[in-house]
């Protein structure tokens, strides 16, 4: 997050992200949108408690939709599927500019995320891999901007940022067994033969990632 950044939080919940980073004084001001009224009037209460509701800006509405390009130098948006975040980012196609830094965290289809966001000249620079207990989380760092490029999906399963990652070994391992495992059960079932292809290309792409044959895109 650059220091004095102004920040607007997709689907803030109770706006933990934006109220922390005021409190360390690394924003400047701060955008706290949701789609739903609770967690938005749990955000706001949150702000008084720290005395931060001069410096916070509560929007209820979907997206992006309530929040400016020139409010802005950050977008974060988190723990939403891959689809949600390409709703809220072809609304708003001001995101693309190259000006605003996206920070996303999607939970869902990472490839076809990865896949639209190539499409329309989006950079993913960095895929930091966080993990929590179990289970995987990928933060992107995102810029527009950039050339367009079409790839095939299964190209799309893995990139380059995610590649040069600390702990990427450890992540794409876990998800070859994830993927592998849907293979055979697909190859015991009666999934069509254009399917079977596509997951074995799948398989075969982060598994030529881990050996580092073909991370390069």
């Amino acid at each position: 997050m650059p220091q004095g950044a102004r920040l607007a939080d997709v689907g803030t919940d109770h706006g933990h992200l934006p109220l922390w980073l005021l409190t360390q004084g690394r924003l400047e001001a701060a955008i706290a949108s949701d789609i739903r009224q609770g967690p938005l009037a749990h955000a706001q209460e949150n702000a008084k408690f720290h005395e931060l509701t001069d410096r916070v800006r509560f929007v209820l509405a979907p997206g992006l939709e309530g929040v400016r390009a020139d409010e802005c130098d950050v977008v974060t948006v988190a723990g939403m599927g891959g689809e949600t975040m390409i709703s809220i980012l072809e609304a708003a196609p001001w995101t693309a500019d190259g000006a605003h830094l996206l920070l996303l965290q999607p939970m869902t289809m990472l490839p076809q995320l990865r896949q639209w966001l190539w499409s329309r000249g989006y950079v993913i620079e960095e895929e930091c891999v966080c993990r929590e207990g179990r289970r995987y989380y990928l933060v992107w760092t995102v810029y527009g901007g950039g050339q367009a490029v079409i790839r095939p999906l299964t190209d799309c399963v893995v990139s380059d940022a995610l590649c040069r990652a600390p702990q990427a070994e450890d992540y794409l391992r876990r998800l070859l067994e994830r993927e592998t495992r849907a293979l055979e059960g697909m190859e015991r079932g009666t999934a069509a033969q254009d399917q079977l292809e596509a997951q074995r290309a799948v398989v075969r792409r982060i598994r030529a990632a881990l050996e580092g044959s073909t991370c390069q895109l």
